[in-house]
């Protein structure tokens, strides 16, 4: 970034554990401010007490307006949006899983990205390098869906794949003032997101580094693209 990224602000949501701590963590180490944006107030509290010096706590349920509406107005400036916060379901396929279990991860992985990010434009429009980091994954690449055999975790996939389009048209409708806005897919990490990733045996600081790489992109960056953890290029 070209700015003194010492005074630069970052909001990263779902944020008091998991990757999104992780990515909270190396942001501080950056020298940053950064927002510990969390559902539960309380645990949002405990993960600023352990980050230490320069982590805010920011009560934010991505699926609730009020509750993004209200964390809108505690934040005063803001340069990076990392939307982190994300859920998984069942490992069903298409053909077993409820539409019910769609709505369900819908509503914080697709729906919860556009609500926030909305509700903080007005902030990233006023900074001279505004970046926005949508957590992704590998599995909502449609190229790598079929190059595989399993058609387990629908719901979330798909809400991946859905993120994916929307990071596109983010980047389309802000170039012009801008803004780099990228996904990344942190690959599979041990984090509490399903049964799977809890046995996993990746360092989550390791997938954090992908999308911390994004959000201090310089000036001359990508925009509109879907990243590996290790800066590689993915297909959509």
């Amino acid at each position: 970034m070209s700015n003194d990224i010492t005074s630069s602000t970052a909001l990263v949501t779902g944020a008091n554990k998991g990757i999104g701590k992780e990515i909270a963590r190396q942001l501080l180490a950056a020298g940053l401010t950064v927002y510990v944006g969390s559902r539960d107030a309380e645990r949002g509290l405990r993960a600023v007490e352990e980050l230490g010096a320069g982590a805010r706590p920011l009560a934010i349920d991505v699926t609730d307006g009020k509750s993004i509406a209200a964390a809108a107005e505690q934040v005063e400036h803001l340069d990076i949006l990392v939307n982190n916060a994300g859920i998984s379901a069942q490992g069903t396929d298409v053909t077993e899983a409820d539409v019910d279990e769609f709505r369900r991860v819908y509503e914080t992985n697709v729906f919860g990205v556009v609500a926030v990010t909305n509700a903080f434009l007005p902030l990233l429009r006023r900074s001279p390098t505004p970046r926005i980091v949508n957590i992704s994954s590998e599995t909502g690449s449609i190229a790598f869906s079929a190059s595989r055999d399993s058609v387990a975790f629908a719901a979330y996939r798909s809400s991946k794949t859905a993120l994916n389009e929307l990071t596109m048209l983010y980047s389309l409708a802000l170039a012009e003032v801008g803004f780099k806005v990228n996904a990344v897919a942190p690959g599979l990490r041990r984090t509490e997101l399903n049964e799977r990733a809890k046995s996993a045996a990746g360092d989550p600081a390791e997938g954090a580094a992908g999308a911390v790489r994004l959000a201090l992109l310089p000036d001359d960056g990508p925009t509109g693209g879907f990243f590996q953890w290790d800066g590689s290029k993915l297909d959509w």
